[in-house]
């Protein structure tokens, strides 16, 4: 808890975490009022529109909104997608007001919510080295995965709750609400989180030896950089096919509950409730552990497990079937976590808008491929080869991993050789009557 607890003494970060966990409360508890809504006007076929138009458009978003965040202020960025949020979403409870909500409005929010969905995800990981000294990283980027964890069970639990109190189109005003909030706490960063300086002569967004031009606000930079960084293209495929075996499993899950085990609708619910609490756990263990000198060794042996467990669902038995869940959740989240310090203090600090967008678009968008992989074999009562190609799809890039990186250290970019008292960023004004901090360690390169 101490390192936790060092992070958000922050004073900035303390507000981009506390501002990030409201709002994500609010997306899940939004999905549940959407939802329902648009099940009680046009039954299971208007569900299914709404799923399309929730997930789909973050690809297109994601083309979109890295060159904006290394362009533009990445205040600004925030600021302008939560307010816009903020308004759509408004919208159907103010048109509730004058009578019935069309069903085009849901699907347009739905739409919305997914073609700005990446702006925060890409957003907020982008921002984190501006406020958090190197050596706080790892509870930093814990915490974020924590905050969509429990998100993930709060969200649509207070959704729940709330719908029959206040009505669905009431608990979208609310979710409004918190986009306003969200708006609020990000004006009062006091860092200035500013467009990213052009790069310097050594850059490592080159090809050829030849330097990008600084005014190249496509995606040209970004995959030179993954051309060049073979660390970040480790993670970035690595993870795109991990989230495909999560893609599978998700599909497989409802499939073991329906037809191979006993229980029915109460057993989905407590594979998803074993993993989902597993992945929380996992998150809060990652943020107390010190990054690794071996980092990528522990990313590649972490996921070689996290996939190797989901061998266990061979076992058509409830028991082992959750070791399995628990298993793969609880190893998954410190291998996430210890990643993304990696790729903050790797990604030069004028294209990370754009490569941290790029990366979570891609691996977002290998869950749905895995999902309808699955769909596929499983309509056809294939069990078995589907848990054998979503483990090896999860586990043998963490071999590769491992064997390449094993031996490689990270120390220095990791910052492990220098002091880890509690320091406030340069750019981070400490609170009124705090005692003075020292200087954020040196850029990351």
């Amino acid at each position: 808890m101490k390192s936790y607890l060092s992070v958000l003494r922050l004073r900035d970060y303390r507000l981009l975490w506390s501002a990030s966990v409201l709002n994500l409360l609010g997306d899940g508890a939004t999905w549940t009022a959407l939802s329902w809504l648009a099940i009680s006007k046009a039954g299971a076929g208007a569900l299914g529109v709404l799923a399309i138009c929730y997930t789909m458009p973050v690809i297109v978003g994601g083309a979109f909104v890295g060159p904006l965040l290394d362009r533009f202020s990445r205040k600004a960025v925030l600021i302008g997608d939560s307010v816009l949020r903020g308004i759509v979403v408004a919208g159907v409870p103010l048109i509730a007001l004058f009578g019935d909500v069309p069903l085009w409005q849901l699907y347009a929010v739905a739409g919305t919510y997914g073609l700005l969905k990446i702006v925060p995800l890409g957003a907020v990981p982008t921002i984190v080295p501006e406020l958090v000294p190197k050596e706080q990283l790892q509870p930093a980027a814990a915490l974020e995965t924590i905050a969509y964890g429990a998100a993930g069970f709060a969200g649509p639990a207070l959704g729940g709750v709330l719908i029959p109190v206040i009505g669905g189109e009431a608990v979208l005003a609310l979710d409004a609400v918190s986009y306003l909030l969200f708006a609020l706490a990000i004006w009062a960063i006091r860092a200035p989180l500013k467009r990213p300086e052009p790069a310097a002569p050594a850059t490592p967004a080159t090809a050829g030896g030849k330097k990008k031009s600084s005014g190249n606000w496509g995606w040209g930079p970004v995959f030179a950089l993954l051309k060049q960084d073979k660390v970040l293209l480790s993670i970035t495929v690595g993870f795109a096919l991990f989230n495909c075996a999560m893609g599978m499993l998700r599909v497989t899950n409802p499939w073991l509950a329906h037809n191979a085990l006993p229980g029915g609708a109460e057993t989905l619910g407590l594979l998803l409730a074993a993993a989902n609490g597993a992945g929380l756990i996992g998150s809060l263990i990652a943020g107390a552990l010190k990054p690794s000198d071996k980092q990528m060794g522990r990313i590649g042996l972490l996921q070689i497990f996290a996939g190797a467990s989901l061998g266990l669902l061979l076992v058509l038995n409830l028991p082992v079937v959750l070791i399995g869940l628990v298993l793969s959740d609880l190893l998954s989240a410190p291998m996430t976590v210890s990643s993304q310090v990696v790729r903050m203090v790797r990604i030069p600090a004028e294209v990370r808008g754009r490569t941290m967008t790029f990366m979570r678009t891609l691996m977002n968008s290998t869950s749905p491929a895995g999902a309808a992989l699955a769909a596929a074999l499983l309509a056809s009562n294939i069990y078995r080869p589907t848990v054998v190609i979503m483990t090896l799809v999860a586990a043998v890039p963490g071999v590769f991993m491992w064997l390449a990186y094993r031996k490689t250290s990270f120390s220095e970019e990791l910052g492990l050789n220098k002091p880890t008292e509690p320091t406030e960023p340069a750019d981070a004004s400490p609170e009124p009557g705090s005692e003075p901090t020292a200087a954020a360690p040196a850029p990351a390169r």
